[in-house]
């Protein structure tokens, strides 16, 4: 992991403010209104038959509809009313979810265009047909036609309809800058770009497939759900439809309660036993389920990441271990000039002039940071002055005035040019060494005059990130090239758990293996073609944009901002998915309990009397029970969806603690509310003549 010229140019050095926690949403009541014509269009049995509970419950609508036809009753209308509205609402959730994702892809639409591709042999075709390995000349002011990598050439690129950002970037051929993405615009130079993409297969159609959820596949722990809620959907059918055999057959069969008109009639009874299966069945969680995971999914597309999967969210998760890399994740990339350390009989204020001479011509961080801390950023360069660069080979750099040679750099570059060893120097360069900083050596003519200290400067707030991982039992490793003692320090200063020093591809590849065989959850970030192993065997792998494609295409997430430090909210997003999907499974359990009350003493009581003892909620009669559960059972979804889509707010903790505010909110409030909500919607029912 080598920092290069163009990272330090690159990364801003301004400090970032920490982090925010992921936060939620808010709902566009509009979009509710804009989702209805889709709710509806789901109405199709071919359509409802993959979500199994509701279809449930849309078969019951049918069957309650022919009842009220063929033996009409305001009661009768009235249930089979609210249960089409129950199979409408849940629709209307996953409309809404996917309704976002419909806006955000009309804007990537618009990133694409009828381009024409100026191919290096002089042909020129209309972009769909270029095939992988075309090369393509783009200038300035053309759009890239497709996605590739950068052959030849250096130029700034708008990418702005792709990931939001009106900055530009600069692509160039070679590194890890080189991939360019299919529909942004070059704005200066020429660069010649090899096509990596298959026809039909750029980088925007596959976001446009995805956030509009065409591509959505259910991930394992959504399959098991559905799975779950399909098996309590089928055992509480059984239990219905044979509640009215076994009462015929035990002579205990009574149409109705005596005591209300408008339950009269067998066909009233099959509508009261479908009143009963819905309220039943965990109908709120089987409505919400694939909003919830829509919605996770949204969430990242919102923060300009884009996941190949919904079982790459879900991943996220459930994550073990954190690998982060060094530069430009947990430090800032820019090392900055932290102190002057004079050796013995020498002037601090002639240590800190000659390393502010030596450093004028150095446009880099580091030189800009060393004239800063000497105090001489305004003082104008000596005319006379003769600069010499920085080079590989010299490994210093520095300046001549006249008779005063100066120079800076490597300890043992600066210390072989002047011709000297000296014991107190190399006990500074190794403390420095060992704190985790940078030691440059400044020599004037044949004297030594102290060193520089360079300190990679750790982002703010990284230390309580890292602590708030700990706290969600995430343990967090530093991936460096630097040496075991500098990463040590750096790694203690930043507070993450451990470190893996002087890495290479293969160690990386063998580190997040030896954590897989552990058990455990691997997500890392990356962007060079040396990552790209590593980011296919990690469980999550964060691409970044301005990579080249092979790691692109080896992750399962890829990051438009290319902002590493953007994994921990990727982990912050999947969790909040789980918590989210688990809070309300919770509270649709609960608030099973209350129509239970409801239901069940309306539908047996005129049988056994006893029952009655049930209505602890002392509903008005029966028929206003039963109606007041199916309105609550329907209602209850709406005011669910916003949660649904915006998540339950995620606050780093431990499992158990989770797990405690989850059944205090969740399945306390899923006991509570329904009591009430079905109390009040019974009051209102009792203003309904013949109910």
């Amino acid at each position: 992991m080598t920092t290069t010229l163009n990272d330090l140019i690159e990364v801003d050095p301004a400090p970032e403010p920490p982090a925010k926690p992921v936060k939620a949403g808010l709902l566009d009541p509009r979009q509710l209104l804009r989702s209805v014509p889709d709710a509806l269009r789901k109405l199709d049995p071919r359509v409802m038959w993959r979500n199994p509970v509701m279809f449930i419950v849309e078969v019951g609508a049918v069957f309650t509809t022919v009842l009220s036809m063929a033996q009409p009753s305001l009661f009768a209308w009235l249930i089979t009313i609210w249960l089409w509205l129950t199979v409408v609402f849940a629709n209307l959730a996953e409309a809404v979810a996917e309704g976002r994702g419909k806006a955000q892809a009309a804007t990537l639409r618009s990133a694409r265009q009828d381009t024409v591709a100026h191919l290096t042999d002089g042909r020129d075709i209309a972009a769909p047909q270029l095939q992988q390995g075309d090369l393509v000349i783009v200038e300035a002011g053309q759009v890239i036609p497709g996605d590739g990598d950068v052959v030849e050439g250096i130029a700034s690129v708008d990418e702005s309809a792709i990931t939001g950002e009106s900055a530009p970037v600069i692509r160039e051929s070679g590194g890890d800058r080189s991939a360019v993405t299919g529909g942004t615009r070059v704005l200066s130079d020429r660069i010649v770009v090899r096509i990596t993409q298959r026809p039909g297969e750029s980088f925007v159609d596959r976001m446009i497939a995805l956030v509009e959820g065409a591509n959505r596949q259910k991930t394992p722990n959504e399959i098991a759900l559905n799975i779950l809620l399909a098996a309590l959907t089928i055992i509480f059918l059984l239990a219905v439809v044979t509640l009215q055999p076994l009462a015929i057959f035990s002579k205990a069969y009574q149409a109705a309660a005596p005591d209300t008109a408008a339950l009269d009639g067998h066909g009233v009874t099959g509508i009261v036993l479908v009143s009963l299966l819905v309220c039943l069945i965990p109908t709120t969680i089987g409505a919400l389920l694939s909003a919830i995971g829509i919605a996770g999914m949204d969430r990242l597309v919102q923060r300009n990441v884009l996941a190949m999967s919904g079982r790459a969210v879900e991943a996220a998760g459930d994550v073990n271990t954190l690998l982060l890399d060094k530069t430009g994740t947990i430090t800032l990339g820019n090392r900055q000039a932290a102190s002057f350390v004079p050796l013995q009989g020498v002037d601090p204020e002639v240590l800190a002039e000659a390393a502010r001479l030596s450093s004028l011509a150095d446009e880099t961080p580091e030189g800009r940071s060393i004239v800063a801390l000497a105090g001489g950023g305004d003082v104008p360069a000596p005319a006379s002055a003769q600069w010499v660069p920085f080079s590989a080979q010299t490994r210093m750099s520095g300046v001549d005035l006249g008779g005063r040679r100066i120079r800076k750099g490597a300890a043992s570059a600066v210390l072989k040019w002047a011709g000297v060893r000296d014991a107190e120097v190399d006990e500074i360069v190794d403390r420095i060494s060992s704190g985790g900083g940078t030691p440059l050596v400044v020599a004037e003519n044949d004297r030594v005059l102290g060193v520089i200290h360079l300190k990679d400067v750790v982002k703010p707030g990284m230390r309580e990130r890292f602590g708030e991982m700990r706290r969600m039992g995430i343990r967090t490793v530093m991936i460096t090239g630097d040496n075991p003692r500098t990463a040590a320090a750096i790694a203690a200063e930043a507070g993450v758990d451990d470190f893996l020093a002087e890495a290479t591809p293969e160690d990386k590849i063998a580190y997040i293996r030896t954590e897989q065989q552990g058990g455990r959850l691997v997500a890392m970030t990356g962007d060079g073609t040396n990552d790209a192993p590593a980011l296919a065997q990690a469980d999550v792998g964060v691409a970044m944009n301005t990579g080249t494609s092979a790691a692109k295409e080896a992750g399962n997430m890829v990051d438009l901002d290319s902002d590493p430090t953007k994994l921990i909210e990727i982990v912050e997003i999947g969790k909040q998915l789980l918590i989210t999907r688990g809070a309300l499974t919770t509270f649709s359990i609960a608030n099973d309990i209350a129509k239970y009350f409801a239901i069940i003493p309306a539908m047996f009581a005129a049988v056994y009397p006893g029952l009655d003892t049930l209505n602890i909620m002392r509903l008005h009669s029966p028929g206003s029970a039963i109606l007041s559960a199916v309105v609550f059972n329907a209602i209850v979804i709406v005011f669910l969806i916003p949660l649904a889509l915006r998540g339950v707010r995620y606050r780093p903790s431990s499992a158990s603690r989770l797990l405690s505010r989850n059944l205090l909110i969740y399945g306390l409030g899923g006991v509570v509310a329904p009591f009430l909500g079905i109390k009040l919607i019974d009051l209102l029912i009792q203003l309904i003549p013949g109910i």
